[in-house]
């Protein structure tokens, strides 16, 4: 069943009350940290499956910055502090994993948007804690994929998973597969502010 309006808005409000949707202006060219070269390959067919519901293309290097999407993966959020680099990508890090140490955090995301308001690059960060560790890696691949595809609001997930199980395996949940294909038709703008955007977005999903 289509998401009602008022739900994708939801899904797209930000912390602070403010609507965006955001997608993705070029292909994805990902590059994994923290675990074994299976792990990463299970990592890229997520992005694949994912992308191939878009429309979006998987792309070995980014012309300009070579990777646009980084994924690290961690046993504790002090792990990153060594990265080298981590700091200049992102602004004050140091007191944001604090933050994410304080609150127990399993995941973050942070996004960078290019002229037109449409993703250039996600940064995103997983903990293997004790949330996570019960979890195979193809869920939290699948998990992380869904997440890097729009600039989802930070509780977006919080009450419902995006996935959901299908005849013993994991899969994304049809509704949440429809509101991607909607948020990347070539009609629909690649950033939108207004929260009248999620009615449109409602209109595409119902007319698939």
């Amino acid at each position: 069943m289509p998401l009602a309006a008022d739900r994708i808005e939801t899904l797209f409000t930000r912390a602070d009350g403010t609507y965006l949707c955001a997608r993705w202006g070029r292909p994805l060219a990902p590059v994994v940290f923290g675990v074994e070269d299976e792990t990463i390959e299970v990592v890229r067919a997520a992005l694949d499956a994912v992308c191939t519901l878009a429309g979006l293309e998987l792309a070995e290097m980014d012309p300009e910055l070579g990777a646009n999407l980084m994924i690290f993966f961690v046993g504790a959020w002090d792990d990153l502090r060594g990265v080298p680099n981590l700091d200049r990508l992102i602004a004050g890090f140091d007191g944001l994993l604090d933050r994410l140490e304080a609150a127990d955090a399993h995941q973050y995301r942070v996004f960078r948007f290019d002229e037109a308001g449409a993703i250039r690059a996600c940064f995103a960060f997983v903990r293997i804690g004790p949330d996570l560790a019960g979890q195979g890696a193809d869920v939290i691949a699948l998990g992380q994929a869904v997440q890097a595809m729009l600039s989802w609001g930070e509780g977006a997930f919080d009450a419902a998973s995006p996935l959901a199980l299908a005849e013993g395996r994991t899969v994304l949940r049809p509704e949440i597969a429809a509101l991607i294909a909607a948020a990347y038709d070539p009609v629909m703008p690649a950033m939108a502010d207004d929260p009248a955007h999620a009615l449109r977005l409602a209109a595409r999903m119902r007319a698939t």
